[in-house]
């Protein structure tokens, strides 16, 4: 009995745990992973009103995640627009996303787009999600000072719809793109 009870609080402490996620696809994976938990506890002590809603649960996040996955390298959910490293609208966003930037990429700032050559956003429908700013270091390549995704995103390889081999906006960018570090 001790061991059923352990695995109730393990999947309601792993539901609540997955609601405080900042990352759409960890949140529907803890989610999905703690409504399977809670089915197996509810079925165990024949509750089976909630051992159908946590089947119900588990299934719609295991279809968000399949369809996340699915997607998150197709061109058509995520569109890259060029950007001036002088827009307000960069400025702004490079302002309000601060303090994840300086986790990520610590001593970058807003004034670093000075040198920048090459800005771009990354949109899904009319949501900015990821930033690359870069720099023509000669040579026909060039340096990345920033591939920022925000924290919903993260995890999604967005920067390479700015610049892998025949991306949408490959052409816009040196043949050559090597990450400072």
């Amino acid at each position: 009995m001790l061991a059923l009870e352990l695995l109730g609080w393990a999947g309601s402490a792993l539901l609540v745990y997955s609601v405080l996620q900042t990352r759409i696809l960890r949140l529907r994976v803890l989610n999905g992973v703690a409504s399977a938990v809670l089915t197996i506890f509810n079925a165990a002590i024949a509750v089976w009103q909630m051992v159908a809603m946590n089947l119900v649960l588990t299934a719609i996040n295991a279809f968000y995640v399949v369809r996340l996955v699915r997607r998150r390298h197709d061109v058509e959910t995520f569109e890259v627009i060029k950007v001036s490293p002088e827009a307000d609208y960069l400025t702004y966003l490079l302002n309000q996303f601060h303090a994840d930037i300086q986790r990520f990429n610590p001593g970058f700032s807003a004034e670093a787009t000075a040198r920048t050559d090459f800005g771009f956003l990354i949109l899904r429908g009319a949501e900015t999600v990821g930033v690359v700013l870069a720099r023509d270091v000669g040579d026909g390549s060039a340096q990345v000072d920033l591939d920022y995704v925000v924290s919903r995103y993260q995890g999604f390889t967005l920067g390479e719809f700015v610049y892998r081999s025949g991306g949408p906006r490959h052409a816009r960018l040196p043949r050559a793109i090597a990450p400072s570090c």
